[in-house]
C-alpha cells in the first residue's frame, strides 16, 4: 500500500490533469447543439426538396392535361379544315358565290406563246340544292325561284360552241 500511496502522492497532480474527473456538460453542449442543428437543417432541406418535387409533379400533371386538351382541339380544327377543303365542299361554296366551272384553259409559255385554245366558262351560276326527300317525278319541275326548269341536260351556249 505504501507503493501505491507514493504514486498517488507524487504523480497524482500530473495524472489528474490528464484524466477528466466527473462529467463535464459544458464541453458537450456545443457538440450536441451542432449535431441537433445539422440534423434539423437536413430535415428542413429534405422537406423543402420534397415540396418542390411535389409542386413540379402537379405542374407536370396540369401541363399534360393541357397538352391533351390542345391536341384534341387541334384535331377538331384539322377535321374542319379537311371538311372545308374537300372537293365537294369547295364546289358547293364556289357555286354559292356564283362561280362556275371554267372552260378549257390556255397556258402561256416562257417565250409568250399561247398553248391550248381558251374558251369561256359555260356553266350557269346556280346554288346547289339540298337533296329532296321526294322522288324527282313527284317534286315538280320548278327551281327555288319559281321559274320552270328544263328536264333535259343543259346545252352549251352558242358562244362556247362557236369558239
Amino acid at each position: 500500500m505504501t507503493g501505491s500511496g507514493r504514486l498517488r502522492g507524487t504523480g497524482g497532480g500530473r495524472l489528474a490533469a490528464l484524466v477528466p474527473s466527473g462529467t463535464s456538460t459544458a464541453a458537450r453542449t456545443p457538440f450536441v447543439l451542432l449535431v441537433v442543428v445539422l440534423l434539423g437543417s437536413g430535415l428542413i432541406t429534405l422537406l423543402l426538396l420534397n415540396s418542390a418535387l411535389n409542386q413540379g409533379s402537379f405542374e407536370l400533371s396540369r401541363l399534360e392535361k393541357q397538352t391533351t386538351e390542345l391536341t384534341d382541339e387541334q384535331q377538331a380544327l384539322q377535321q374542319d379544315v379537311d371538311g372545308y377543303s374537300a372537293p365537294g365542299s369547295l364546289e358547293k361554296r364556289a357555286r354559292g358565290l356564283g362561280m362556275v366551272p371554267g372552260g378549257n384553259p390556255a397556258f402561256l409559255g416562257p417565250d409568250g406563246t399561247v398553248r391550248g385554245a381558251p374558251s369561256e366558262a359555260t356553266g350557269q351560276p346556280a346554288v346547289m340544292q339540298a337533296p329532296q326527300s321526294r322522288p324527282p317525278a313527284l317534286s315538280g319541275t320548278h327551281t327555288p325561284s319559281g321559274s320552270p326548269r328544263a328536264t333535259a341536260s343543259p346545252q352549251p351556249s352558242p358562244t362556247a360552241a362557236g369558239g
